[in-house]
């Protein structure tokens, strides 16, 4: 039955997903008991964590740095990232700090995740690429 992509490829997706969404829980857990809850923190963290994991592993993956089955590579980015990454709770956290009307608050939490989300998936793929270039010398 795994022989067949048709269905090995859903079912590593759905054990991807599964391991980033536990992950996204419990360390959002853990983010909040450290830093509380005035600021969203935890998403905060896990979204820019997650940009610089997808920037390392797609530069090291897809620059053929390592050899990565296609099944392996869709469970980390599709499954495991894409469950683990939070932007759908971005929004709403940004969306709660807007009716708060706490405005300096909501755009400072919303210009930095983005802004730190995209500088960490550019540090990903630049890490990637010096352990590429190294592996090569």
């Amino acid at each position: 039955m795994l022989q067949n992509p048709a269905f090995r490829t859903p079912v590593g997706i759905s054990i991807g997903a599964i391991a980033g969404a536990l992950s996204r829980y419990y360390l959002g857990l853990w983010f909040t008991q450290l830093f509380g809850t005035e600021f969203p923190y935890s998403t905060l963290i896990i979204n820019v964590s997650g940009c610089f994991v997808m920037g390392f592993f797609t530069t090291l993956a897809l620059g053929r740095l390592i050899a990565i089955h296609p099944d392996i590579r869709l469970l980390v980015t599709t499954g495991f990232l894409g469950s683990y990454t939070t932007f759908s709770t971005y929004e709403l956290d940004t969306a709660k700090l807007f009716q708060e009307r706490n405005l300096e608050v909501d755009l400072v939490y919303w210009l930095s995740s983005a802004v730190l989300a995209l500088f960490s998936l550019l540090l990903g793929n630049a890490l990637a690429e010096f352990i590429r270039i190294k592996e090569e010398s």
